[in-house]
């Protein structure tokens, strides 16, 4: 079953309590997509049933998991995650919050370049770096891209305007404009992965080269969004088979 933001009016024509509990009688897991991600957290109050978070404007979790999907695949497997260096380079938005939170479960060091102003919530960077203490991952920020991405093994970016910011996006290009992935840029990291969540805005927060090129794992991630949200739901909906 699906249903489009104007069907359901989640928080606006209905509240999510009543949403919960009406698609609770039809379905074995809810899967959200929102703005707000306190719509999500009220779901979740109120369903019997689970509430995947398939984004929000505070956390990406889903793509984080198949981002680490691919480096794992690349790099030979999860326990070879810890220890290598994925720097973000832009808006420290959600997809920053929860390759941050990710990285520190698995003994990832996560570095976040952004100018300043948008770097990525405090309260996020708090916990994440509660959560590195246990797997001794370092999650840090910085403000210089190329003092970023210096030796790293997986350089990262994602859209400067985020769906809803289109009118920042003219302020938002120039505010990020030396913070681009480019080849120029990847000079300082020969070695790394390039990574982005997609839909790519190429000629903006990346070149269509390096985007194509050979060190890009990019449709690597957009595949493991499948298989991670199947596994997910499969842990969720039939845990025996886990």
């Amino acid at each position: 079953m699906v249903l489009v933001g104007e069907e359901v009016g989640l928080g606006s024509r209905e509240v999510p309590r009543d949403v919960a509990h009406t698609l609770e009688r039809y379905v074995d897991a809810i899967v959200a997509r929102v703005f707000d991600h306190s719509l999500l957290e009220d779901l979740a109050a109120a369903s019997r049933v689970p509430v995947l978070n398939a984004l929000s404007d505070a956390e990406h979790p889903c793509q984080a998991l198949a981002d680490l999907m691919a480096l794992a695949e690349r790099w030979g497997g999860t326990e070879a995650l810890a220890g290598r260096q994925l720097v973000y380079v832009g808006d420290g938005n959600n997809v920053a919050a929860s390759l941050m939170l990710a990285g520190a479960s698995v003994g990832l060091h996560v570095r976040i370049a952004s100018p300043e102003g948008y770097e990525p919530d405090p309260l996020v960077v708090h916990h994440a770096r509660h959560i590195a203490e246990e797997s001794g991952a370092r999650i840090e920020l910085v403000k210089d891209p190329v003092a970023a991405v210096t030796g790293a093994d997986a350089v990262y970016t994602d859209v400067w305007a985020s769906m809803g910011q289109e009118e920042q996006a003219e302020r938002r290009r120039e505010a990020f404009r030396s913070y681009a992935v480019t080849r120029a840029l990847l000079e300082h990291a020969p070695d790394a992965l390039v990574m982005h969540c997609l839909p790519a805005h190429r000629g903006d927060e990346i070149a269509s080269e390096v985007l194509d090129g050979p060190r890009s794992i990019v449709f690597d991630q957009a595949e493991d969004r499948l298989w991670v949200q199947m596994a997910l739901l499969i842990r969720l909906m039939r845990p025996e088979l886990i």
